[in-house]
């Protein structure tokens, strides 16, 4: 059977293909919400620093909503918006970048790693985790995102190989955004694409739009299958565009111009999913609006509970350290824990 000649799919699928279209054209709204709010936060010094992944909707959102909720993810730096889609709270969400501590959030509960900033090493954990849970039998997948300057460093060639080697159900998702801070993806790489450098490990390769969530949804939804059917890692390489600089102190009219930016806001994410949808029915212009609305009411919420002060507790500075804290560290802890007592009563 030619293409031309295949059968539409069942209604039931189409409903359903429907409800999936609409659930990330929501997600990547509000994300977008979430990163514009963000990004405001770290001009007005309330950040420490903040990296946008506006332009990026499609393969922030549409990743986590091809998984299951027992599988892992292993973010980097810039997945903020697919932290807030995985359902994590958006303050703890922003904690890292506040300079409260480490992760905001409890990595287990949520079976998401905290961001990592250096790159490729969380590609490691993934197929570490991914491996132990095959060996023990147990139903999962890990999806380690990826920026495209990471493809070059030795952590990424040594998780994918050994995932492959292993069969371990790892999703390796490579946002090629073109730019690995000021360098170019033609700077990095000789290769065609970077998904063809997963026939040398011997893993699947896809090589998909990464401004289409529709498309980026498919392609993992079908990786994690093949995956949880003992097929071993993919790697997928989305191919899309950082909009914005690579973070708040870093200066993108110096090796990239106007026009080059332009042509990219033309392929934007959001507005042609919402094109797709209002072709197709399955979205109308008061949907288009209330979704907006309701973004907006999300970043108002998000400001105001950006305003109460971060909580935190100097005590916890000896925990998870030692698992049999040394005298002086105990003496330590001993005396710091009068002193804020001591406070305590000072101000009562």
């Amino acid at each position: 059977m030619t293409v031309l000649e295949e059968e539409a799919p069942p209604a039931d699928a189409r409903q359903g293909e429907s409800r999936t279209a609409l659930a990330l054209y929501r997600a990547m709204v509000t994300g977008r919400a979430f990163d514009a709010t963000a990004t405001a936060f770290t001009r007005q010094g309330r950040l420490a620093v903040y990296p946008s992944s506006r332009g990026q909707e499609a393969c922030q959102t549409a990743p986590v909503l091809a998984l299951r909720a027992t599988d892992w993810l292993f973010p980097t730096y810039r997945e903020s918006v697919a932290l807030l889609t995985r359902g994590i709270d958006p303050v703890e969400v922003l904690t890292l970048f506040r300079g409260d501590r480490h992760c905001g959030y409890d990595p287990r509960a949520h079976r998401t790693a905290p961001q990592c900033t250096p790159l490729a090493t969380q590609c490691l954990h993934a197929a570490g985790l991914a491996d132990a849970a095959r060996a023990a039998g147990e139903d999962l997948v890990a999806l380690a995102f990826v920026g495209d300057g990471a493809t070059s460093e030795g952590d990424f060639h040594e998780a994918v190989n050994y995932a492959a080697v292993r069969r371990a159900p790892v999703v390796f998702l490579v946002q090629n955004n073109q730019y690995a801070i000021s360098v170019p993806l033609s700077k990095q790489t000789a290769a065609r694409s970077l998904a063809d450098k997963a026939a040398g490990y011997g893993a699947a390769g896809v090589r998909v739009d990464g401004n289409d969530a529709q498309a980026v949804h498919r392609a993992v939804t079908e990786a994690a299958a093949r995956a949880r059917g003992g097929e071993g890692p993919t790697l997928i390489e989305a191919v899309t565009y950082r909009m914005a600089a690579h973070t708040n102190a870093d200066d993108d009219t110096r090796y990239r111009d106007a026009a080059e930016v332009a042509s990219w806001a033309r392929k934007d994410p959001i507005a042609r999913l919402e094109r797709r949808l209002l072709a197709s029915g399955a979205l109308d212009e008061a949907a288009v609006t209330e979704t907006a609305r309701a973004a907006e009411e999300f970043a108002r919420r998000l400001r105001r509970a950006f305003d109460a002060p971060p909580e935190s507790d100097p005590t916890e500075m000896f925990r998870h350290v030692y698992r049999h804290p040394p005298h002086r560290l105990r003496a330590q802890a001993a005396r710091l824990a009068g002193e804020l007592a001591g406070r305590q009563e000072d101000r009562a």
